[in-house]
């Protein structure tokens, strides 16, 4: 992005990415909570999932991973972001965040715009998104939304997928319920 990256901005969000990755294969992890893609306001900004700028050093330091934002300028929020790690604020286990395509999809001209990722886009997400289970073995996955749940249930038949409401579009509330309901001891 013009506009808000640093120049170095994709070097930044590779090598998060890959600490972080390098950092949960070592840990024993509950599951990995799975949207659908990167928004404009959040992940197309980070390069993580479900974290925005303001949730950034919430998302690096769970991990131990230190890393400087890759955007410059005011801290934006999103309130999908927002939700998900108030949630996982009262999760002490190891939660990965991920989406079923891991890039923000946008209307052809406008990256500030989000739009459903395509067939093509989903399979090539599928594809990472199996190689990603083999390699942390989470004990369930989490489908955050209706589009993450159809593509989970078709792909992993053999593993525990747990539902939960979106929390956009008025779905906060029941969001936090299924969630909290998922982790109550």
């Amino acid at each position: 992005c013009k506009q808000y990256d640093k120049p170095d901005a994709p070097e930044i969000r590779a090598k998060l990415i890959y600490d972080i990755l390098i950092a949960a294969v070592h840990k024993e992890i509950d599951a990995i909570w799975i949207g659908r893609d990167l928004g404009h306001r959040g992940g197309r900004r980070t390069g993580l999932a479900f974290t925005d700028d303001y949730n950034f050093s919430r998302h690096t330091k769970r991990w131990g991973i230190e890393s400087e934002r890759p955007t410059h300028g005011s801290i934006v929020r999103e309130h999908a972001a927002t939700e998900v790690w108030g949630t996982l604020a009262t999760i002490k286990d190891r939660v990965f965040l991920w989406n079923v395509f891991p890039l923000h999809p946008y209307i052809s001209g406008d990256s500030f715009t989000n739009r459903k990722h395509n067939a093509d886009e989903r399979e090539a997400g599928a594809d990472l998104l199996r190689l990603l289970v083999s390699l942390l073995k989470p004990h369930r996955l989490v489908a955050i939304g209706t589009d993450s749940s159809r593509l989970l249930n078709k792909v992993f038949k053999d593993i525990d997928v747990c539902v939960v409401r979106h929390p956009s579009h008025g779905g906060n509330k029941l969001f936090r319920e299924q969630t909290n309901a998922l982790y109550e001891s």
